[in-house]
């Protein structure tokens, strides 16, 4: 029999279950959830595609053997990110968040049309990072540009910096970097939405968030599910792309539960207390700092061991006692109404 590793791989064209105007939309799950897995609650946890070996196996085993559905967000939005969604919820009557994003540079970032020059055939950016390029990198570019203009060898090294820098030109031979607030554009956040903190803190939360259109997407199921809304657990979900979506979506959020200081200190007693308090949770929604899993990251690239990306484990465990303090409540109700 194979391995679950095995069973467990990148597919190609990565659209999972499928996506907004592409072939092979999948309205029935290849393998079903199990039983015990069914919602509510519903859960969603989201980490980056291209982990070390063996991870997302483990993560799909701590998370009741649910097969994860990886999808690259070129699919969603003018930029790649390839992330894996592992989550119970339907699959069936998907839909696409309004307005639709723009799905090319050119659309997302009208204004560099006139610069664009003509051997940069780019209309996807690469996946947004945490760091940009700095003044020295661009800099040089324009230097080149016009010591060497029309010579081919630089116009290809120049467009490789500006992919690995996801650069886009805003003058002759000027190529700069996303000024953050184009950035929250391009994920799916409304402008300024991380306006307060520094510019590099704007820069590594952007390129450590949700990218909300694609997430929208997957969570679009619960607006015929929860019609008068929905009672949210957000763990560790950094700026909040998930809230985002849901509010993207107009499904109404009655409750938002996040922002722990110190998630280890949520244990099953306060879970319980929280749920009492509120009335359950519907949906846990999660990710996983990336940084420890990234494959651009050659320094600490830990897997689910590392410091950040075992936070993992913290949200199996908080899942873990919802669902079981949601079906001891389902219990005691059915005792009462015999």
């Amino acid at each position: 029999m194979p391995s679950d590793d095995e069973l467990i791989h990148l597919p190609n064209p990565m659209i999972g279950f499928g996506a907004p105007n592409e072939p092979g939309l999948i309205t029935e799950r290849p393998v079903p959830i199990p039983d015990i897995a069914r919602g509510p609650p519903y859960f969603y946890f989201e980490n980056v595609a291209m982990a070390p070996k063996g991870v997302w196996a483990k993560m799909s085993s701590h998370l009741y053997d649910i097969k994860p559905e990886f999808v690259d967000s070129l699919y969603f939005s003018a930029a790649a990110r390839k992330g894996g969604y592992i989550h119970n919820l339907p699959i069936k009557n998907r839909f696409e968040i309004q307005p639709t994003p723009h799905y090319t540079i050119e659309d997302e970032f009208p204004d560099t049309k006139k610069w664009w020059p003509v051997w940069d055939n780019r209309t996807k950016l690469n996946c947004v990072l945490t760091c940009i390029a700095s003044a020295q990198i661009t800099k040089d570019i324009r230097e080149r540009l016009e010591k060497h203009e029309g010579d081919p060898r630089v116009q290809k090294d120049v467009v490789d910096q500006c992919k690995r820098w996801n650069l886009v030109w805003v003058g002759k031979n000027k190529a700069a970097p996303l000024e953050p607030c184009e950035m929250e554009s391009l994920l799916g956040f409304p402008r300024n939405h991380t306006r307060g903190v520094s510019r590099r803190d704007r820069y590594k939360s952007l390129g450590n968030s949700f990218l909300v259109d694609t997430v929208a997407y997957h969570l679009s199921v619960l607006k015929a599910l929860y019609p008068k809304g929905v009672n949210v657990l957000s763990l560790f979900t950094g700026i909040g792309g998930g809230e985002v979506a849901l509010h993207r979506l107009q499904i109404p959020m009655k409750l938002v539960v996040s922002e722990f200081r110190d998630v280890e200190e949520l244990d099953d007693h306060k879970i319980e207390g929280l749920m009492d308090q509120y009335g359950g949770f519907d949906l846990v929604i999660g990710g996983s700092p990336c940084n420890n899993l990234a494959g651009a990251n050659r320094v600490s690239r830990t897997g689910l061991e590392g410091d950040q990306s075992s936070l993992f484990y913290d949200y199996c465990r908080i899942l873990e006692a919802v669902h079981h303090k949601t079906h001891k409540n389902e219990k005691v109700e059915c005792l009462l109404c015999r």
